[in-house]
C-alpha cells in the first residue's frame, strides 16, 4: 500500500475490544460505541470492535484503516486495576501472554513481528493529550507499559503499519493507545478495584480526540514517574 489518497471526508478511527477474562463487557467497546459517527474537530468519528485475540485484531485493524483512511487512529483497551485514563508512550515487539486470548491463544515470548524494531513510540501529542484531560478535571496520566497482551500487541501492529506505509514521518495519519480502568459494573465483582464512569470516560475521548488532532508541537512538560 502507498500513501492514502486524500479523501473530502476526513476521519477518526476509534477501537474499543471485545470481552476477555471471564467479563462479560469490555469498557473500551462500551464507550467507543458511543462516539460512532460524531462529528469532532471536522471529522467524522468511525468505531470498529476488535476481537481480543493475537493476530486476527491486527487483521481487522489494518482493514478498518484501509476502509476509512483516518486521520487518526485510536485505540482503547481495558486495563483492569488501573485508575486514570493512561495514554501509553510505547508499544514493545513482544507477546508474552499470562492468560489465553479469546481463541485459546497463548504466546510466550513471541515476537509481534518478526524483523520489525525492539519497540515504537506512539505517534501522538502525548503530553498535550495528558494535560487536557486534567485541566477538564479526569484522572490521566502517560504511561510507559502497555502490558504484553492484546492492546500492546494491536499498539505494535498498528505503529509498525503506520510506519512502514506512511513513514514515521509523515503526520498524515496518527495513532496510539489508550487504556482505561473498569467500569463501576465491573470492580464490584473486584474486590474494590477502581472505576470511572462511562460518561466520564466518554468526555475523555472527546478531548483526546480534539487533541490529537492538534497540529502544533507537543507539548513539553513532566509526566514521567520513578518506578
Amino acid at each position: 500500500m502507498t500513501k492514502q489518497a486524500k479523501t473530502e471526508l476526513k476521519t477518526v478511527l476509534l477501537t474499543g475490544f471485545e470481552p476477555f477474562g471471564g467479563e462479560s463487557i469490555n469498557p473500551s467497546w462500551q464507550a467507543v460505541k458511543q462516539l460512532h459517527g460524531q462529528s469532532i474537530n471536522d471529522h467524522q468519528v468511525e468505531c470498529v470492535e476488535l476481537p481480543c485475540e493475537f493476530g486476527r485484531s491486527l487483521e481487522h485493524l489494518y482493514q478498518a484503516i484501509e476502509k476509512h483512511q483516518p486521520s487518526l487512529v485510536l485505540c482503547i483497551g481495558q486495563a483492569g486495576g488501573r485508575s486514570h485514563i493512561s495514554i501509553e508512550r510505547i508499544a514493545i515487539n513482544i507477546d508474552d501472554a499470562r492468560i489465553a486470548d479469546n481463541a485459546g491463544n497463548q504466546p510466550i515470548d513471541t515476537a509481534i513481528i518478526t524483523d520489525a524494531p525492539a519497540a515504537y513510540f506512539a505517534k501522538l501529542p502525548i503530553k498535550t493529550m495528558f494535560k487536557g484531560l486534567v485541566e477538564a478535571g479526569i484522572p490521566a496520566e502517560v504511561s510507559n507499559t502497555a502490558g504484553t497482551y492484546v492492546c500492546n500487541h494491536v499498539m505494535f501492529g498498528l505503529l509498525h503499519y503506520i510506519a512502514r506505509h506512511f513513514g514515521e514521518n509523515d503526520e498524515s495519519i496518527r495513532g496510539g493507545f489508550i487504556h482505561i480502568p473498569f467500569l463501576p459494573e465491573q470492580a464490584v465483582h473486584h474486590g474494590g478495584a477502581p472505576s470511572m464512569s462511562q460518561t466520564t470516560v466518554v468526555d475523555a475521548l472527546k478531548l483526546l480526540i480534539k487533541n490529537g488532532l492538534s497540529s502544533e508541537a507537543d507539548l513539553k512538560l513532566a509526566a514521567g514517574t520513578t518506578h
